[in-house]
């Protein structure tokens, strides 16, 4: 399945999310990243389809990404070390757009970025002890090494990722979070069973994949 496809899918989820609460762009915006980060997430384990033949479109758009992440990154940490002033929320947003211009990108040096985005992540967790970003940290550090539609496509990860969602929706006191989450990451297998390879569900207990007509 396409990554326009699963973005496509995971605005849409967030986007429905977002209208059974009251209106304000802050919670908007947050229900349609974070749906839309976790309908792509699954594609974190190296190479996929979001990095073979890519057009031109295609490619400027993940150098816009890229770029734009990186440059909001470096403008906030700039702002902690010489103002000493935190964003977080923005933060966190920004190296999402960074990761999704990585999702188009393959190889050792594409692996290795992701993964040390994970491990800041991780360092964050751990010194201001937010167990969800824990778990998000120690997610995007491995998922690039992982055979392709292996354990990132599984009800496992799944299951990992609502917990996630679980922990950011207490954080942020914003209900449908978790909802958001796990739907937006739950589509991503489902569309994918739909495609001629299908998805190992429930690898590696059961190695052969579900596939629907």
């Amino acid at each position: 399945m396409k990554g326009t496809t699963h973005l496509a899918i995971g605005i849409a989820i967030g986007a429905v999310t977002a209208a059974q609460y009251p209106f304000s762009p802050k919670s908007t915006s947050l229900y349609l990243a974070v749906s839309a980060f976790s309908a792509l997430s699954a594609d974190l384990d190296g190479p996929s389809m979001l990095s073979s033949k890519i057009s031109k479109l295609s490619r400027s758009l993940r150098n816009f990404l890229l770029w734009s992440g990186f440059i909001a990154t470096s403008i906030l940490i700039y702002q902690y070390f010489s103002l000493g002033v935190f964003y977080p929320e923005y933060t966190a947003a920004s190296l999402a757009l960074f990761m999704l211009g990585l999702l188009t990108s393959e190889g050792m040096l594409r692996n290795t970025l992701i993964s040390g985005i994970g491990g800041g992540f991780i360092y964050a967790a751990l010194l201001w002890q937010m167990p969800w970003l824990l778990g998000l940290g120690v997610f995007i550090a491995i998922a690039p090494w992982l055979k392709h539609r292996g354990m990132t496509h599984t009800v496992w990860a799944v299951i990992a990722w609502g917990l996630i969602g679980q922990g950011l929706e207490q954080q942020l006191q914003l209900p449908g979070m978790m909802t958001a989450a796990t739907l937006g990451y739950l589509s991503h297998l489902i569309a994918d069973t739909l495609t001629p390879s299908g998805v190992k569900w429930l690898y590696p207990i059961y190695k052969k994949p579900f596939k629907l007509p």
